[in-house]
This record gives C-alpha cells, sequence and structure tokens, in this order.
C-alpha cells in the first residue's frame, strides 16, 4: 500500500506535473545564445527543431473519454485553485494551465519550451530571459503576454501556496522587457534552480484577476492557456475536463502526440472498497492499486477473467521518496530520539509484509530510496569532507552504516526489538509504572496516529498493539479528509503518514521539507518539524551542486543525518506501477521512463471500445 498525502505539495500539484526540475549548474559556461530547452547536468536530448517526444505516437487519434479517480482519500473539492493554501482542490486542474516550459519525461532534468519559444540564462546565473511564442493565448481567445508572466510571478510569490512561495523567495523579481520577452531576477547563493523554477511555473492571466480574487478559494472555472477547460462538475462527485479544438499548442512539438482524450473525468468515492467496486460496475475506466490487499485478491471478477478489464504492472524508475510515520518532533514528548527510534522499533513490517501486503513491498530505509542517491556503506571521502565540519553537531552513527530498522522475527511481536525498544524508553526517562510509561514528572507517554484513510488501520491497528506492548498508551484518530488536512497544516498530530516523493535532481524543494524555515511555516510540507543547521547546510550543498557527482554526495550525506535522527518509522515501497483498466484505450509502444504515461499519451481505441459494449 502507497499513500497519497492530500496535504498540498506543489511540487506534486503543479511543479512536478508540468515539469519543475532544477539546476543549471552542469549547463555550458556561458550559454551566450537563447536555446529551445534547459537541462541540468548534460545536454539535451532532443535537438532543436525536433518533431515530438519518443515516448508518444504522433499521429495518436484524438476523441473519446477517460474517466479516473479524484485523489484518494478526498471526498470532494471545493475549490478551482489548487495554488493557494486555502481549500480542497479537484483533481486534474494542472490541465487548465501552461507553463514556459515542459518536462521531457524520457530524461532525469530537461525542460523544453511550451510558451516560451527558448530561454537564455546569463553567464553568471542571475537572470534568465524568455522570449515568448506570438501565437500563445488563453482560452478565451487573448494573448499570453509578457505582463501576465510577470502578474504570475509576482501573484504566487505574495498568495501561493507555502511550498511554491517559498521556493520563489529568491526571484528577485521579473519585468516585461516588451509584449514577447520576460526577464527573471535573481538575488543571493541558491541560484541553480532558479532558472527552471519560473520556466514550470503557471501562466496565469493578469487581466482575469483584475475582477477576481485570487487568494481566495472558488468554483468558477479559471481562465488558463492549457489543453482543457473545466466542462462540467459536482461537489463529492464529478468534474469533468474537455479538450479544446482551438488549443493553440496542440501542434507543438513538445504536444505532439499528448492530451489525446476529448474529455477527462474524475470521479469521487467515499473510501477505496466502494471504488473498487465502481470500477469492476464500468462507472469509471482507470484505477493505479495502491493497496497490496486488493491487488493480491480483488480483482477475482468476472470483468477481468473475460480481458474486458485488464491489469498491468509498469516498472517505475523513478525515487520511491520516503513514506512512513512521521513524528511531530514540535512535541516536548518526542524530542529525545531515543523514544524516536523506540517509535521505529516497535513496527514489525515483516509480519505486515507477509500477512497483510501478500510479499508485494520492500522495506523502506531512506529518504532517497530506488535511487543512487541513497546512503550506503561508509561515508565516502566526499561525503566525510561535507559531514567532518559538523562531527561535534552530529551523532556518532553518522560516520558509520546509514541506519536501517532492523529484521524483525515476523512473528508480529519480536520480543529482542521490544526489549530493545524499552531500554531506549528506560533511558530516555520513561519508565514503567503501572504498565505505563511515564516521565519523571508523572506524565504518561501517549501517541495518537492521525490518518483519513480507513485502509491503513488494519496495518496501525498491530503497531498500535505493539506500542501498548511497550507501555506506550498508543490510539488512532481517523478523521475526515476535511479535518485532517486542517489538522496537518496546523501540525496538530502526533504522528501522521506521509509519503515524500524525490525527483531525479532534488533540490530547492528540500528546503520545504526538511529545513529549519519550513518547520516554523504553518502548511509546509516538514511534518517532522525537523529544525537542524546541519541538515541545513546539507541541502544548500545539494542546491549548490555543479554536477551529478557532487549532487550523489550531498544526497547521501543528507540521507545518513535524516536516518540517524530518526524522524519517522519508515513504512515500504515498491518500484512498480501496478494498473487496472477497461480494455478501450491504446497506448505507444515506449513508456516515458520517468512516468506513467496515462492521461498524456494513451488513447481512445473506438474498435476496443466496440468490442465492449458488443459482449
Amino acid at each position: 500500500m502507497a499513500v497519497h498525502s492530500i496535504s498540498r505539495n506543489i511540487f506534486a500539484t503543479f511543479l512536478i506535473v508540468a515539469g519543475l526540475l532544477p539546476g543549471l549548474g552542469g549547463l555550458a559556461p556561458a550559454m551566450a545564445e537563447p536555446r529551445h530547452g534547459l537541462s541540468v547536468f548534460g545536454d539535451l536530448k532532443y535537438p532543436a527543431g525536433f518533431s515530438h517526444f519518443d515516448y508518444v505516437r504522433p499521429d495518436a487519434p484524438k476523441g473519446g473519454r477517460m474517466s479516473l479517480i479524484g485523489s484518494a482519500g478526498r471526498i470532494t473539492f471545493d475549490s478551482f485553485n489548487n495554488f493557494i493554501l486555502k481549500g480542497d482542490p479537484a483533481q486534474g486542474l494542472e490541465y487548465l494551465f501552461d507553463s514556459l516550459m515542459v518536462r521531457a519525461y524520457d530524461e532525469p532534468d530537461s525542460v523544453y519550451g511550451l510558451v516560451a519559444r527558448d530561454a537564455d540564462v546569463a553567464p553568471d546565473k542571475r537572470s534568465v530571459t524568455f522570449r515568448l511564442r506570438p501565437e500563445a493565448k488563453f482560452a478565451d481567445g487573448s494573448p499570453v503576454t509578457a505582463a501576465d508572466l510577470v502578474f504570475s510571478l509576482e501573484t504566487l510569490k505574495k498568495d501561493g501556496e507555502p511550498s511554491i512561495s517559498l521556493s520563489l523567495r529568491d526571484v528577485e523579481k521579473a519585468e516585461a522587457l516588451d509584449a514577447t520577452t520576460v526577464r527573471y531576477t535573481f538575488k543571493g547563493e541558491l541560484v541553480r534552480d532558479l532558472p527552471l523554477i519560473v520556466a514550470t511555473l503557471p501562466v496565469l492571466s493578469k487581466v482575469y484577476y483584475t475582477t477576481k480574487t485570487f487568494a481566495e478559494t472558488t468554483l468558477d472555472p479559471p481562465l488558463g492557456s492549457g489543453p482543457y477547460v473545466i466542462a462540467d462538475h459536482k461537489p463529492g462527485t464529478f468534474i469533468t475536463y474537455k479538450r479544446r479544438d482551438d488549443y493553440w499548442a496542440r501542434d507543438l512539438p513538445v504536444n505532439r502526440g499528448r492530451f489525446n482524450f476529448d474529455e477527462l473525468r474524475y470521479e469521487y468515492f467515499r473510501d477505496r472498497n466502494v471504488e473498487l467496486e465502481n470500477l469492476f460496475n464500468g462507472t469509471f475506466d482507470f484505477r493505479e492499486e495502491f493497496t497490496s490487499l486488493h491487488w493480491a485478491t480483488g480483482y477475482e471478477k468476472p470483468p477481468v477473467k473475460a480481458g474486458r478489464i485488464l491489469r498491468d504492472t509498469l516498472p517505475d524508475d523513478s525515487p520511491s521518496g520516503a513514506q512512513g510515520f512521521f513524528i511531530n518532533t514540535r512535541r516536548d514528548k518526542f524530542k529525545d530520539v531515543r523514544v524516536r527510534k523506540a517509535l521505529d522499533l516497535a513496527f514489525d513490517f515483516e509480519w505486515s509484509n507477509k500477512n497483510l501486503f501478500y510479499g508485494l513491498y520492500a522495506r523502506g530505509g531512506s529518504f532517497f530510496e530506488n535511487s543512487d542517491m541513497k546512503a550506503y556503506g561508509l561515508p565516502s571521502p566526499e561525503e566525510l569532507e561535507l559531514l567532518e565540519p559538523h562531527r561535534g553537531k552530529l551523532p556518532e552513527a553518522v560516520f558509520g552504516e546509514p541506519f536501517s530498522s532492523p529484521v524483525s522475527d515476523g512473528s508480529g511481536a519480536d520480543r529482542k526489538l521490544l526489549r530493545e525498544a524499552s531500554s531506549l524508553l528506560d533511558a530516555a526517562g520513561y519508565k514503567i509504572v503501572n504498565n505505563k510509561r511515564v516521565s519523571a514528572k508523572g506524565e504518561q507517554l501517549d501517541v495518537e496516529i492521525l490518518l483519513f484513510d480507513a485502509g491503513f488501520e488494519r496495518i496501525i491497528g498491530p503497531y498500535v498493539e505493539n506500542l501498548k506492548r511497550i507501555g506506550i498508551e498508543a490510539s488512532l484518530r481517523k478523521v475526515d479528509p476535511a479535518q485532517y488536512e486542517r489538522r496537518v497544516k496546523a501540525f496538530d498530530f502526533d504522528m501522521t503518514v506521509k509519503r515524500y516523493i524525490m525527483r531525479l535532481t532534488p533540490g530547492i524543494e528540500l528546503k520545504t521539507y526538511w529545513s529549519s524555515e519550513a518547520a516554523k511555516l504553518e502548511g509546509s510540507q516538514n511534518l517532522a518539524g525537523i529544525a537542524d543547521l546541519v541538515i541545513d547546510d546539507l541541502i544548500g550543498k545539494v542546491t549548490q551542486a555543479r554536477s551529478r557527482a557532487e549532487l550523489l554526495t550531498a544526497t547521501r550525506a543528507i540521507d545518513r543525518v535524516l536516518r540517524a535522527g530518526h524522524y519517522w518509522v519508515p513504512h515500504w515501497y515498491k518500484a512498480a506501477h501496478n494498473l487496472a483498466f477497461w480494455n478501450k484505450f491504446g497506448r505507444p509502444a515506449t513508456k516515458p521512463k520517468y512516468d506513467r504515461g496515462v492521461v498524456h499519451t494513451w488513447w481512445y481505441d473506438p474498435a476496443k471500445a466496440a468490442k465492449l459494449n458488443s459482449n
């Protein structure tokens, strides 16, 4: 089971989808003339004048509909603005908005021009200038101008969701040099990521927002310049997007063979069991399965046996990131690292994997799981160069093998590990009194695990029992998604489930995950409240890396420090996408290496659909 947190993460809701990629450290020294794309640590795969991405069928037919599910766990929406902290935004809003450049999903760190014809990064990396395509238009036919790009930056810096406003802090200004030329100027030392960050921001209409308040939630369909517009919606039930026949960029190389469905529809359900039954009933077409129990046992149904619904597993070559129970260290009872480590030792993954997950997962442990950014073995000489200056501030364990949660005996209550956890709690000052862990002040150690997804109850239940075995008063607190969202934004929890999705070339977004600044910023992604000057320094080393080798050294160093801090109880991961869908779609022969490619490269196949209808 994977988790898709409904806490907003702008890098997930727009920038990752649209193609946020960091860095310019590996570019040619001066980049003296405009280029059709930007890359981080090497040459662009696609040359100027390329016709289409390799992972699309350029002549894919247009038409038909694909219906999917809304965000896992979110049962409704109350906003069409997914760039602010307020509200619960609908799924699919990223398809309304263009950006200056978009990602190639078969390269780790390259973007190519969409609204922008080209980009010119200054030799000192302190500014980037984009020349816009004069044919770029919003859905109402009005032109996209440099003034819209200036407005977009200023608005997102001022009113954008914390993750995006933090990432734009060092973008000093945007200037319209003329109607189709915009220049962004940067300040500070962490400028490596900034050209590509601004290149992948949503393009907002300045004229449209003269009569609308950007910072407020709204169900008025926004004006964008992207391939789709909102056609219909009913909160708690569905939202439908219609493909624009007049989309200005439909034949550009970055879009050829993409966005083939005339209609996209997202259905909302109250839980995953109801959702799955509605797939079999034909209420919607496509589902990625995140629950191992369902994948192993839930698809023995007539439509699957008859081949009407297909199941497929696609490789996932992207970093799996970090999923687990994150511990809120803002609370005094969790400030002692020994308490946090004891919480880890009490979770029996091996039992869960065998009895609940059908052996489909591997145990996570790294914050950069399933990637070469993960720390392993003893620190390399290059890693030690980054770590040694901080030796007095770091636990000695950082300089040994990186911490990994021990393998249990699979019994569900490994006595050896529970004894070790108890010893850690004793050492931290929590003694057993009347079978309860209490501090020297007589305060009982209690832990409440906050969640919204009923699917996790079967996993948390055995964990709660193990915590009780070592004297912790543990409980599970299930709330509705809206309350969950509010409490997580305000850091009002002991522990909660979260998955951090890491990019192939991580950058400034790490500050929103783990920096001291983000720990104090309500609504940030730093759920554990990590506030460590060493980690702040190492994040700087990641964002300043000028080569892939330097990047790997810095990520491995920060992975060691984070793992030694025991800020989480690691869960599990699998390097694959488990998909189930009605057999009425076509797809390219080549899958994009770093994406499912479903919505933007598949197409509706009328012949397959007719065969389904005839049976």
